[in-house]
């Protein structure tokens, strides 16, 4: 078995890769908490944010594929790989919490109209 040399370059952009996407992944999940308490303009702030994560860790990833068209492989190790796997969950979750925003936003509009029918 043979060991991929890694340059400090291709380190720093798995670091950035694992750690927007971390990001990303923990102000979504915070937006999902403001929405849960009600706050929309609060989560809607940190979704954001985490999307502004996202586009960086997205953007470096795109560089990688690029230099790969013009024929500047990258070596694939494991650790580039969970980096990989990490953003992908990251947009996935993102994505995912976005529409249970929406679906917490109704919930409330409807409690709230449920409401008024209650007190009239």
């Amino acid at each position: 078995m043979s060991v991929v040399e890694m340059s400090e370059e291709l380190e720093e952009i798995i670091f950035t890769i694992v750690g927007q996407a971390g990001e990303c992944r923990g102000l979504s999940y915070e937006a999902l908490g403001e929405a849960e308490k009600g706050d929309f303009e609060a989560a809607a702030a940190k979704l954001k944010e985490a999307e502004s994560a996202i586009h960086k860790a997205h953007y470096v990833q795109t560089d990688l594929i690029q230099k790969e068209a013009a024929g500047e492989p990258t070596p694939i190790s494991m650790v580039f790989v969970h980096a990989q796997d990490h953003l992908m969950t990251a947009i996935a979750e993102k994505e995912l919490i976005k529409k249970m925003i929406k679906m917490y936003e109704t919930m409330f509009k409807m409690n709230e109209r449920l409401e008024k029918l209650e007190n009239r």
